[in-house]
């Protein structure tokens, strides 16, 4: 809190005052909106302060992980502080890497993910920086989709996510889920990345599935050897697939027909 002396006049004599302005707090909240079983992991990069020719030393602890565990112990929001110091460098927040995640079975390795970005920057022209609501509120958006493939000679299905930058209403854009500010735009403001989910998944790379009424049917290529199994004209001879949950399937999504 920064305060200053101003003289008053009462009656005869002149008084002391003092005056407070609050600084601007030293954080800023980032929170996300996303579909069922989603997480996000934020990474957050720092740098030295414009003008600081100091530099911390193998640029240890530079970076604070949030949702590290997001498999186990999860929040949709954290307090993220703005100006930091380190090894005696002042540092200022530069980036948030986030990853989104998401599990489609039980084991470990079941799960996909993608990225998104916030960027901060001590200027930026005006059609490049995100603005805030007269609540003190900025979202960005992003539309994910399930893609599926299948690995390895039993054909076990995987699942790719893969996430686009998106308007409001879900409508597609360029790029990975994006958003920019300077920073003195951020303090005591809220920063959300809204996530939807689009209804339908889609194969994970072209001509080795074939759409039928029910779903998708998976073509047998030269056979169980041939892992990469395009279709190349052949859409009459399908293969048996394996979910992860272990069984063995003719269609996906409903796994019989």
């Amino acid at each position: 809190m920064k305060c200053a002396l101003r003289t008053a006049r009462l009656g005869c004599c002149l008084v002391l005052t003092a005056g407070c302005a609050a600084e601007p707090p030293n954080t800023f909240t980032f929170t996300a909106d996303l579909p069922a079983d989603f997480a996000y992991k934020a990474i957050v990069k720092y740098e030295p302060a414009k003008g600081e020719t100091c530099t911390v030393p193998g640029e240890r602890n530079t970076a604070i992980v949030y949702n590290l565990k997001w498999r186990e112990n999860y929040k949709s929001s954290a307090e993220i502080t703005l100006h930091r110091t380190v090894s005696g460098c002042p540092l200022v927040i530069r980036r948030i890497k986030l990853e989104i995640n998401s599990s489609y079975g039980k084991a470990r390795g079941d799960f996909g993910g993608d990225s998104a970005m916030v960027v901060i920057r001590d200027e930026l022209e005006d059609q490049y920086k995100s603005a805030f609501n007269e609540t003190g509120e900025s979202t960005f958006y992003g539309q994910c989709q399930w893609l599926f493939r299948t690995s390895g000679k039993p054909r076990i299905l995987r699942k790719i996510l893969d996430c686009k930058a998106a308007g409001a209403q879900g409508e597609p854009e360029r790029g990975r889920p994006f958003s920019a500010y300077t920073l003195d735009q951020l303090p005591g403001k809220t920063v959300k990345m809204k996530i939807m989910l689009a209804e339908e998944e889609r194969p994970g790379w072209g001509d080795t599935w074939v759409e039928v009424p029910n779903g998708w049917k998976r073509c047998m290529g030269k056979g169980f050897e041939d892992e990469r199994a395009y279709c190349n004209g052949n859409y009459t001879d399908f293969s048996t697939f394996k979910m992860v949950d272990g069984r063995i399937c003719t269609i996906y999504p409903g796994c019989t027909e």
